[in-house]
């Protein structure tokens, strides 16, 4: 079994630590460039980097992918989370094709944000597919999709991420010796029931400031709605709000406030965690 490990976030790097514990250690790891992060913009590896280098496995970071990258002859790639669009021309290097690893229910949340919208949606189950790469987006056969139960009010983004991983690993540990040996057949996804997903922006993890106070006075909608933001958008790119000139919850007026973490109680809003603009997190 030869092959390459594509993926860049914690998502990719449990995944990874999971294969190499089954003795399924990749030839070749390609992830993401370091990049700046947080206030100071200290440029940071991406966590798959760390994983690799931490288990001794040959590392590349191309900022751009070409097939003239891999001189050797690969059974297959695994794909995780890569966070760029691989060309044809590189998915065809490998032997029998590149297995992706999407945390959705395949056709519906395909793109760059499964985890996040299927929070956003309120929906009470996800799970993890298999597929078969083509140059679609996501498009590609499926050779094993899991179902995941979670409860509606209690998974983060970061909580479900986790979870998803962890069955996203175990279902490849089963699938990819059988996939080697043809023991698999691709099963196409209805494709008129596809739905897919966006990044977001800080724009879309703004909560209006009457929204917010609608929600912690009772509305239950709107803060069904709020909780399921905050839920899904942080860490990135982080919910928040901007006060008005009225009194919220002891905030300090005409300021940007980070909404980090939050609870429904009794159909109000319960604020959890807060971080008020120059000042530190703290709980509410």
């Amino acid at each position: 079994m030869k092959y390459i490990f594509f993926g860049t976030p914690d998502f990719a790097a449990t995944i990874l630590d999971k294969l190499i514990q089954a003795n399924m250690k990749p030839d070749l790891v390609v992830t993401n460039p370091d990049k700046p992060a947080g206030r100071k913009q200290t440029m940071t590896a991406p966590p798959v980097k760390n994983t690799a280098a931490r288990l001794g496995i040959p590392l590349i970071q191309p900022e751009d992918l070409d097939a003239s990258l891999f001189d050797a002859e690969y059974d297959f790639f695994v794909v995780a989370a890569y966070g760029k669009l691989i060309s044809k021309e590189v998915l065809d290097v490998s032997r029998l094709g590149s297995v992706n690893v999407h945390p959705s229910l395949l056709p519906k949340h395909r793109g760059p944000t499964p985890i996040q919208s299927a929070i956003l949606d309120g929906g009470d189950k996800t799970g993890v597919s298999l597929m078969l790469m083509d140059e679609k987006m996501d498009h590609g056969p499926i050779l094993k999709i899991s179902n995941f139960q979670f409860l509606i009010s209690n998974e983060t983004y970061t909580s479900l991420s986790d979870k998803l991983a962890e069955l996203g690993a175990d279902m490849l540990i089963e699938t990819l010796p059988k996939f080697m040996e043809g023991k698999i057949t691709p099963k196409e996804q209805k494709h008129k029931n596809a739905t897919l997903t966006k990044k977001f922006s800080s724009a879309d993890a703004e909560i209006p400031c009457n929204d917010l106070r609608a929600a912690l006075d009772g509305d239950k909608e709107k803060a069904e709605q709020i909780d399921r933001m905050i839920r899904a958008l942080n860490p990135e790119p982080g919910t928040w709000t901007q006060t008005d000139d009225s009194s919220l919850l002891n905030l300090p007026k005409n300021k940007r406030v980070k909404i980090l973490k939050s609870e429904v109680r009794d159909g109000k809003l319960v604020l959890k965690k807060i971080q008020v603009e120059g000042k530190q997190i703290r709980e509410v």
